[in-house]
């Protein structure tokens, strides 16, 4: 595979202490991504790529907080005013909060540009280019198109979520799309989520490879 550099971006997805272990919405091993994922951003940066970070920023009282809404618990759905279908999950990422911070391992030098995401109270966001909604933008498209970039690189949490729905996304934007296997971990919720996101990805043109085999072809 051949990866031109200048013209490739890593984005990192959610790397936030609430979805790392201890955290109030916790991947299994979600930490263990943060290796790979600081890898690759070097190396990337050396050779003239670009770094972008998303993070869940949600006020309090989120419409996806299951403490939200009376007598509703997490693992639940509902239909809102903007959404059919919204999971419930615990109180997560809330602003300024430490579960909102990246996770301490995360080398957050060769990041460039920050998104947060999930920002508006009634509207919950998974990609990190468009809101759950699947109209309003976050501005992921409109700094992809001013950089000049057509590749994708994504790693981060969860691979059921957040990394399925950017992936997919970019790809329908035309976008060369590579999800770095070691670099990603999933809530794998409801049982079976993980594999079923992957596959549909994989349905989608989304191509995965791991982090060694990357850096041998950024490399090059």
């Amino acid at each position: 595979m051949t990866i031109e550099v200048n013209k490739t971006l890593l984005l990192i997805v959610d790397v936030q202490n609430d979805f790392c272990p201890g955290g109030a919405l916790a991947v299994n091993d979600g930490d263990k991504i943060i290796g790979p994922i600081n890898s690759l951003s070097k190396v990337l940066t050396d050779c003239g790529g670009k770094v972008a970070a998303v993070q869940d920023w949600h006020p309090q009282n989120h419409v996806s907080f299951a403490s939200t809404h009376k007598n509703k618990t997490p693992g639940e759905t509902i239909d809102t005013n903007l959404v059919k279908g919204q999971t419930l999950w615990p109180d997560h990422c809330v602003q300024g909060t430490g579960g909102s911070e990246f996770h301490k391992d995360l080398d957050t030098k060769p990041i460039t540009w920050i998104l947060r995401k999930g920002t508006n109270p009634n509207l919950d966001s998974y990609s990190a280019f468009f809101e759950n909604d699947r109209k309003t933008s976050t501005g992921l498209e409109a700094l992809v198109k001013f950089l000049g970039i057509d590749t994708v690189i994504i790693g981060g949490l969860a691979t059921d979520y957040c990394i399925f729905y950017s992936a997919v996304d970019a790809r329908q934007l035309g976008l060369k799309t590579i999800v770095v296997t070691d670099a990603v971990a999933g809530v794998n919720y409801p049982e079976g989520s993980v594999e079923k996101s992957i596959a549909t990805m994989k349905a989608q043109g989304v191509d995965f490879i791991s982090s060694s085999d990357l850096l041998k072809n950024i490399r090059t």
